[in-house]
């Protein structure tokens, strides 16, 4: 039986099935704050490999789970920003939830429209937990559903394919195992993609500083 929390008992035991249906769930609904995101895209691109039977002990389909990922994280984005926009407000009259409140939607608001609306939600692709929370946050906050697509789409594919990518690469280049990597490679993609943000925060202080 399957592991839903370890990327690795998703991958030999669900096959391309199961990676789809948890990149789905944690980019589209709120159990997915619990599910493995980079991890397994990281996976499923060694199984993706050459040596996929070597190293992981499954070999999954590479063309058809580099088309189908971007496309259920699409989609699973979608359904956040639906849920959000159709239930938050409802959601949010009470005084207090269990995942969200209305101190992280203004918060969130803020951020969004602060950093603009696309790099906000591209990055986050990279970031675990926001790429779950922001989806629903963005429909509460009335981003509209067409905007949110745009950039939904490009962050997905972005996201998908390089963490793809990096698996299906290693996974061809090196030999055993591959979990001392996960880690390390983990920390590299999500520190690349906050350095966007990193600089606008020093050009705000900076803009302070010389203003002071």
């Amino acid at each position: 039986m399957a592991n839903l929390f370890d990327a690795h008992s998703i991958v030999t035991t669900l096959g391309l099935i199961g990676v789809l249906a948890i990149i789905f769930a944690e980019t589209g609904l709120l159990i997915g704050l619990f599910f493995p995101g980079d991890s397994l895209l990281f996976i499923a691109g060694v199984a993706a490999s050459g040596s996929a039977e070597k190293i992981v002990g499954a070999h999954l389909n590479p063309a058809a789970l580099l088309i189908a990922s971007p496309i259920v994280a699409i989609i699973g984005s979608q359904v956040g920003h639906w849920i959000g926009a159709k239930f938050g407000p409802k959601y949010f009259d009470r005084p207090d939830g269990r995942f969200f409140n209305q101190k992280r939607v203004h918060a969130t608001e803020k951020w969004l429209n602060k950093y603009g609306t696309g790099k906000a939600l591209i990055l986050s692709r990279y970031v675990p937990f926001i790429r779950t929370i922001i989806n629903p946050l963005a429909g509460i906050v009335h981003i509209p559903a067409r905007k949110f697509f745009i950039y939904n789409a490009i962050g997905a594919v972005l996201w998908t394919e390089s963490v793809l990518g990096i698996g299906i690469f290693l996974g061809d280049k090196v030999s055993g195992s591959v979990d001392k990597y996960l880690l390390p490679i983990i920390a590299v993609i999500v520190l690349i993609s906050l350095i966007p943000v990193a600089i606008e925060i020093l050009k705000e202080l900076n803009t302070k500083r010389n203003l002071s």
